[in-house]
């Protein structure tokens, strides 16, 4: 899951804040920011 959250934020169809403004995907989050970092996509991570 956190693999498919991060590609959609890679592509743009999804936002990082939204994403993670939805409680459900909170306990996602520290996997994706681990993926983007990995991708070099820091750049999307907004806290």
């Amino acid at each position: 899951m956190a693999m498919f959250i991060a590609l959609k934020i890679m592509e743009g169809s999804q936002q990082y804040e939204y994403v993670f403004s939805i409680s459900v995907y909170k306990r996602y989050q520290d996997d994706v920011d681990a993926i983007l970092i990995a991708e070099g996509k820091q750049d999307l991570i907004k806290q």
